[in-house]
């Protein structure tokens, strides 16, 4: 799957993030289908394991057209067919960018998957009675993504923070965390737990020294933010699907505080230019990158079971 040209531009200042998105490009890209699963992984799943990130694709909801890419659709049963193989029994449902503001899918999906949680998209003039309707529908966190456009622009991260504080919910950031230089000390303000997707999405082998990087993982090492382990093909440098960087990069993220850790699959793998990723390896993977029994039920099911209030 080839990738529209895109400018992003993203200014900060103390209190706002601004996102601004421009692309020539007239139909978004077509994502590459999932590969089945067809094999169970090698050492045993934790009872409870969970999936903290996947997306669903189906109707009733309509891809908006600032998207970036245009995704086929993943099912339900597409997905509970993988979470059987895999041995998983809980899930965390999150809103893709194509959607945007329509939560439907993502909300109707949640109510056909057992012992799931979700996480949806708003803004700040999202009426109170609708992130009500939305919690007493099993969501618990609201996304925020400042890689992908959507119909959903978010000018005031504090304001949408106080919004959802009172119901108990999260923010679910996707950002690069060595890009935008004055993000994490904006997130240290906010009265609501935050989320980082994939690792913090940065490019592993070349960013590690950078000092948004030192600040993200100062805060994580203090308990102040949480990350998810998760889609290893976005943030790897290497050409191989071992994603040695990466797995060193979990072993450091363990030693450092392995209580603010989850894991996800990001099944079906969208918005992604490489080859497609076969999830029982990275299950497999994660589980050879995390040895010991203890962390790794620590990860799958205690933490899970913490953040997103299962």
């Amino acid at each position: 799957m080839g990738s529209p040209i895109l400018s992003v531009t993203i200014a900060f200042n103390a209190r706002y993030v601004h996102i601004g998105f421009m692309t020539n490009s007239i139909i978004p890209d077509v994502c590459d289908r999932p590969l089945p699963a067809k094999r169970a992984p090698k050492r045993s799943i934790p009872d409870g394991a969970c999936d903290c990130h996947f997306h669903v694709f189906d109707t009733p909801s309509k891809q908006v057209s600032e998207r970036t890419y245009t995704a086929l659709d993943a099912t339900v049963d597409e997905y509970m067919q993988l979470r059987d193989v895999l041995g998983l029994a809980r899930g965390v449902l999150v809103q893709p960018s194509v959607y945007g503001l329509d939560n439907e899918t993502t909300l109707r999906s949640a109510s056909k998957i057992p012992n799931v949680k979700s996480v949806v998209v708003i803004d700040q003039t999202t009426p109170i009675s609708e992130i009500q309707r939305m919690a007493d529908a099993g969501a618990v966190g609201c996304r925020v993504n400042l890689l992908f456009p959507s119909d959903a622009v978010i000018s005031d991260l504090r304001a949408l923070a106080r919004r959802i504080a009172d119901f108990g919910w999260h923010l679910q950031i996707l950002a690069d965390v060595s890009n935008p230089a004055h993000l994490i000390d904006l997130i240290t303000s906010l009265p609501v737990p935050v989320m980082f997707d994939h690792l913090g999405h940065f490019p592993i082998s070349t960013s590690r020294d950078h000092a948004s990087v030192d600040a993200f993982l100062r805060l994580l090492g203090d308990g102040k933010i949480w990350t998810k382990i998760s889609a290893p093909y976005r943030t790897t440098g290497s050409a191989m699907t071992d994603y040695y960087d990466v797995g060193e990069f979990v072993t450091k993220l363990t030693e450092l505080n392995p209580d603010n850790l989850v894991w996800g699959t990001d099944w079906p793998h969208p918005k992604f230019n490489g080859p497609m990723p076969d999830d029982t390896d990275m299950l497999d993977q994660f589980m050879d990158w995390v040895p010991n029994a203890h962390l790794r039920h620590k990860i799958l099911v205690e933490n899970p079971e913490r953040f997103y209030q299962f």
